[in-house]
């Protein structure tokens, strides 16, 4: 991580580790692996990690981003976990329809929602 600067915002809520992003656009592929890494680093520290990714701020998402995504579901899924997406844009959701993702990936209008799901 050449910045430092972590590129999510991560809160604990219950067994729920819930992961914000700090940027808009996730399109650059140096930030997206550094996301990755840090997501992957969360699955590493749980026996069963039950992870929430909320998407509230972001508005472009890359097709990299979305691979990273498809990694991180195998990781958490291999570890016996679960993973959820929440408050992702309507144009970024038509992605994960065009897709397929949408049946791939848990998502939720809300973080409320999503939360009271696992």
């Amino acid at each position: 991580m050449a910045s430092g600067e972590s590129r999510l915002r991560v809160q604990k809520e219950n067994d729920v580790t819930q992961v914000e992003f700090v940027d808009r656009n996730i399109l650059d592929e140096a930030n997206i692996q550094q996301i990755g890494d840090e997501i992957s680093a969360l699955i590493d520290a749980e026996a069963d990690p039950k992870i929430l990714i909320n998407f509230s701020n972001v508005d472009h998402l890359s097709s990299a981003a979305l691979g990273t995504l498809i990694t991180l579901n195998t990781k958490v899924k291999g570890k016996g976990g679960e993973l959820r997406l929440t408050n992702i844009d309507p144009q970024i959701y038509e992605v994960f329809v065009i897709t397929k993702l949408n049946r791939l990936f848990q998502i939720y209008d809300t973080a409320e929602q999503a939360l009271g799901a696992f």
